[in-house]
């Protein structure tokens, strides 16, 4: 009998992961996979954010808001992008991943605090904003570090980078693997 029972067991076992079938994540579809950062940009730390937008201001550290949904290919796409920011301006500026899917947007007006205020309706969506609340960069789809890293160096005042620097290099030329650079 016993014999029968563990023979039963293995044919379940065997069908429901042929049912199942294997997991996978893909950069090309709209599918969730789970968190993008940690799966596609390589870094987890980004999310959930250790501060908000409005604690930023508080201190007079510029943030960047990064407007992003977990089932869209081209956040998932951009995650690189954040990461080489985070590696490079993760101690001076704020950078505060927001799902779209958590903001309240029923409301018509917003604090200038207030994520909701910056997110126009795409993503993913770029908002880098001074420390006194300027909006430094206001762009929406996947854009180039370079066009972080501009406005950051003008309200750094840091000096033009070297055309060889190591931080624009394209990190889809570049992959460790399919997912991360």
């Amino acid at each position: 009998m016993n014999k029968w029972l563990t023979l039963l067991l293995c044919a379940v076992l065997t069908l429901t992961i042929a049912i199942a079938g294997p997991a996978s994540a893909s950069l090309q579809d709209d599918h969730y996979d789970g968190n993008i950062f940690a799966l596609y940009g390589g870094n987890g730390s980004l999310v959930p954010p250790r501060s908000n937008l409005a604690q930023s201001l508080r201190i007079d550290r510029p943030a960047m808001l990064v407007f992003y949904l977990d089932d869209s290919s081209d956040c998932k796409l951009y995650t690189p992008v954040i990461n080489q920011v985070q590696a490079f301006y993760g101690r001076a500026i704020t950078i505060i991943p927001v799902a779209v899917d958590s903001l309240n947007l029923d409301r018509d007006n917003y604090a200038p605090t207030d994520e909701a205020n910056y997110y126009r309706g795409l993503v993913p969506q770029t908002v880098l904003i001074a420390g006194n609340g300027d909006v430094l960069l206001d762009q929406a789809g996947i854009l180039a570090y370079d066009a972080i890293d501009q406005p950051l160096r003008q309200y750094f005042d840091l000096p033009a980078p070297s055309p060889d620097d190591p931080q624009f290099r394209n990190p889809y030329e570049t992959q460790i693997n399919e997912f991360n650079p």
